[in-house]
């Protein structure tokens, strides 16, 4: 949100009488949103090989030693894949109504649930495998789909966020996430003696990540909207950015703090014992950053679509100073008299360019690399400490070349930082796809994956939140919770789907593990078309001006 008319002189000069410093302090406290986010995502990295082998099977050298009832694993899996895929089905029902209007909507929702709902009683009724080789296929989904659980509660957070940004405010919004983020790292630090839920421990742990999940979702939407609507446009993009630079940091600090867990004990006591202190670790910042928000203000935007103004008034009166204020607080009611405008008010162009720099964001592959990290080094031929430290490397380019978005984004724009990234990051998939498949692992894999990783840091990571941030108009600013949850979704079906392509016998002895990377590459190509076709430059643009770009747009 602006607080500002960058062309205008005596604003500008009005806003200085504000305090930067205060809205740096808010800004702070709400990226910790963030970093809980990169933290509670990225913690299943360090996790990921102990966690398999506590719960589903170890790897020995004539094969697969599963450490439980393997028929009773996969058949709960497949009876909560069913029931978090209709929770995924009509939350898009859902957002489909809110999209199209009740008929159109309601039509395409149940068609989409009944389609389904014909997959879902063939999936259930499947016989369970018995080849070793079908039962391993169905233990990499299996994996999959427990590493990738958090990502069905981010769907769901991410698809909420807008009513609850809008029915209880931003604020409180985040105290859900903060409460979500603390009951996920108690429950999955000990899922056995927490299990209220009549599963398989494993899958009691599964649950508690969605609840986590839940809390990234919201945050992911919230955070970067809260610091929006407190920033002035000419320094928006940084600020937000920030939130991103929290979401890199928080993934950074999970990746030392799993190192040094993974420290601590033998390779037996890291399977037995050591991850489970990795979940329990978010405790800490969750806790923090649910003590914090109680000391911070709800929006002036928020507080003006309620109707309370002189709550509005206060607050920027700290952030803009005293004398520009009403003038700010007159601007910002001056774009909320479409309070409940139809999401496709301002045609379907924008709704549709939210969708996809969301889904691009994902599809390029980056949560392969941050989730997947140690798997991918340890295909390599590292050891588990040596591709836990090599993660840390993965995460110190991120946050470096974030800094380099942040301090640009402003300066040079949206577009040309996502075009060069889209580039940059399809070269290095496809390059590393291609050391992959000839053998030629190691320090050349591992330069391409850092140039992967810096490309995606400078563009797409951040730049693509601050667009989320910007392009919807205030009368439709609901609309960024579809983004938000197509971007969820996107995320779960890469993350779901790389263990079956990278793992996959067949795949494995065509192409070496190198497939899925030039899959994600192609992505890369893909997504610096659309950038260049159809996404607005916004830098410098007033929230309150997005209205009229898309009119015009839209006629």
């Amino acid at each position: 949100m602006s607080f500002i008319d960058t062309s205008s002189k005596n604003t500008v000069s009005s806003y200085n009488k504000g305090n930067p410093v205060y809205i740096m302090l808010l800004t702070l406290v709400a990226t910790l949103g963030g970093l809980l986010f990169g933290y509670d995502t990225a913690v299943v990295n360090g996790a990921e090989k102990s966690l398999v082998e506590f719960y589903i099977y170890k790897t020995t050298a004539t094969g697969y030693n599963y450490v439980s009832d393997i028929v009773s694993v996969i058949s709960q899996y497949r009876l909560m894949m069913v029931i978090v895929l209709y929770l995924v089905f009509f939350i898009i029902s859902g957002q489909l109504i809110k999209l199209m209007g009740l008929k159109k909507g309601g039509i395409v929702g149940i068609l989409i649930i009944a389609i389904f709902t014909i997959w879902a009683v063939n999936f259930l009724t499947k016989a369970i495998p018995t080849n070793p080789a079908d039962i391993k296929d169905t233990a990499d989904a299996v994996k999959g789909f427990v590493v990738a659980s958090a990502l069905i509660g981010c769907i769901i957070g991410g698809a909420l966020a807008g009513f609850i940004s809008r029915a209880i405010g931003r604020k409180n919004g985040l105290i859900i996430a903060a409460v979500a983020f603390f009951i996920s790292a108690i429950g999955a630090w000990h899922p056995e003696s927490f299990n209220i839920f009549g599963t398989l421990d494993v899958y009691a742990f599964v649950i508690f990540r969605i609840i986590g999940g839940i809390g990234v979702g919201i945050a992911s939407m919230i955070s970067p909207m809260y610091i929006a609507e407190i920033a002035p446009a000419n320094s928006r993009g940084k600020l937000v950015s920030f939130n991103q630079f929290a979401i890199i940091f928080g993934m950074l600090v999970i990746y030392f703090v799993n190192y040094f867990i993974a420290k601590q004990g033998n390779e037996q006591w890291l399977v037995a014992t050591g991850w489970r202190w990795m979940f329990f670790s978010g405790a800490i910042p969750a806790g923090l950053f649910l003590i914090l928000l109680f000391f911070v203000p709800e929006t002036p935007r928020y507080l003006a679509l309620k109707g309370k103004d002189s709550q509005a008034l206060k607050v920027l009166e700290k952030i803009a100073g005293k004398d520009s204020a009403p003038t700010v607080l007159e601007e910002i009611k001056s774009t909320l008299h479409e309070v409940n405008a139809p999401w496709l008010s301002y045609g379907f162009l924008v709704i549709f360019i939210g969708i996809m720099l969301s889904v691009f964001q994902q599809f390029v592959g980056i949560n392969v690399v941050l989730y997947y990290a140690g798997n991918i080094f340890r295909n390599m031929g590292a050891s588990t400490d040596s591709s836990l430290l090599q993660t840390i490397i993965v995460g110190i380019v991120n946050l470096t070349f974030t800094v380099v978005a942040i301090l640009t984004v402003d300066k040079f724009g949206r577009k040309p930082l996502m075009i060069i990234g889209s580039i940059g990051m399809a070269i290095s998939m496809i390059a590393l796809g291609f050391t992959f498949f000839s053998g030629h692992v190691g320090l050349l894999a591992l330069i391409f994956m850092l140039l992967y990783t810096a490309a995606f840091a400078m563009s797409w990571g951040p730049v693509c939140w601050v667009l989320l941030a910007e392009i919807f108009p205030n009368s439709i600013r609901g609309a960024m919770s579809i983004a938000v949850a197509a971007q969820w979704i996107a995320n779960w079906i890469v993350s779901l789907t790389f263990p079956m392509m990278n793992d996959n016998t067949w795949l494995t002895n065509q192409f070496h593990h190198g497939f899925s990377y030039w899959i994600y590459g192609i992505m890369g190509i893909l997504s610096a078309i659309f950038m260049w076709k159809f996404v607005p430059e916004t830098k410098g643009k007033k929230l309150e001006e997005m209205e009229s770009l898309w009119k015009k747009k839209n006629k």
